[in-house]
């Protein structure tokens, strides 16, 4: 598996592809609607970067668009302007761009068939110190970003934000920009914001870069790993998993059934709240069911989740009675960015 997560024109996210499955997603851009791909690393880091624009020259002829409308300064790490980018690669071409952590630091350059693009993107995936020798790159101009005035807050509210933002960072589940927007709106009172959304990603950024850093010094399988990888078991066996799913309890009951396989037998999800909770370090409740209803079907669903989490070195408690929702205790939540 590559280290990184693409995203599409589309709004599909992928993550952690194999190098076959990139080269899969970079030979079908093209059409309408499906024109670029957005690599990321994982984790997650500010204005780094790798994207592609291809239009098909069918799409390219009905169109006036010029090939790379899609493309922004920092569409790659959803902290940039959205000014145009440079002169496109035409109908046909792929327009190959990447950034290495400034404004001034973003290149481009043309190629003419998918192959390079992929060798270039999975190099790049893969860390390779000569990932981008033997292409022809320019460095696009781009404006200075205006500077980011100081925030304006009480120590007080100052607090409350940056308790908030490290606890949903601790959750593990947010992206960069999901974040930012959570902190430009979590002081607002009376439709007033006291931050700017250019404020949100400078804060989120310092924060969520510290917890980069921390995460850095983890080492081996963590609890919230282990916990995927009963889900994914779980999932594999008939029984749809989902991690900080839904908001509540009440509305991941009623929206289990839609999240998985028609041929699901029973359900298991913890909501953002009770990742929260687990973040905070009061373990895990996890709700659980048969799509039945029926509390013998509800009962089997919980003794094989219990089955999966104890196999994957986790531990549980539930005396079997099919009321009673699930809890992981002396869970050590550490759970690695994506973002």
């Amino acid at each position: 598996m590559l280290a990184i997560t693409v995203d599409t024109e589309n709004g599909r996210r992928h993550s952690r592809v194999t190098a076959g499955e990139l080269a899969a997603l970079v030979r079908r851009i093209g059409a309408d609607g499906d024109r670029f791909l957005v690599l990321q690393r994982i984790p997650d880091l500010p204005d780094v970067f790798v994207q592609v624009w291809h239009e098909s020259e069918e799409v390219g002829a009905g169109t006036d668009a010029g090939a790379g409308e899609g493309l922004s300064e920092g569409s790659g790490s959803g902290s940039g302007s959205g000014s145009s980018p440079g002169s496109g690669s035409g109908p046909g071409g792929y327009m190959l761009e990447y950034r290495d952590g400034a404004y001034d630091r973003h290149f481009r350059t043309t190629l003419g068939s998918p192959d390079p693009v992929i060798a270039a993107m999975t190099a790049w995936a893969r860390a390779s110190e000569t990932w981008k020798a033997g292409l022809q790159w320019e460095r696009l101009d781009f404006e200075p970003p205006a500077p980011v005035p100081e925030l304006d807050l009480t120590d007080e509210d100052r607090g409350l934000l940056e308790a908030r933002v490290r606890e949903v960072i601790a959750g593990g589940y947010a992206t960069r920009a999901e974040l930012a927007e959570l902190a430009e709106d979590y002081l607002v009172s009376g439709g007033v914001h006291p931050i700017s959304l250019a404020q949100a990603r400078q804060l989120v950024d310092r924060i969520w870069l510290e917890r980069v850093a921390e995460q850095a010094t983890w080492q081996g399988e963590t609890d919230p790993e282990r916990l995927t990888r009963a889900f994914t078991a779980l999932e594999a066996a008939g029984i749809t998993a989902r991690e900080n799913f839904s908001c509540c309890r009440s509305c991941g009951q009623s929206e289990s059934g839609a999240a998985g396989s028609p041929e699901a037998r029973g359900f298991v999800y913890f909501h953002s709240q009770s990742t929260d909770a687990a973040a905070s370090g009061h373990g895990l409740t996890l709700h659980y069911g048969g799509f039945d209803g029926l509390p013998g079907t509800t009962a089997s669903v919980g003794r094989e989740v219990v089955a999966a989490l104890e196999r994957s070195g986790l531990s549980v408690e539930w005396n079997g009675d099919p009321g009673r929702a699930l809890d992981i205790t002396r869970l050590d939540w550490r759970k690695r960015l994506t973002g």
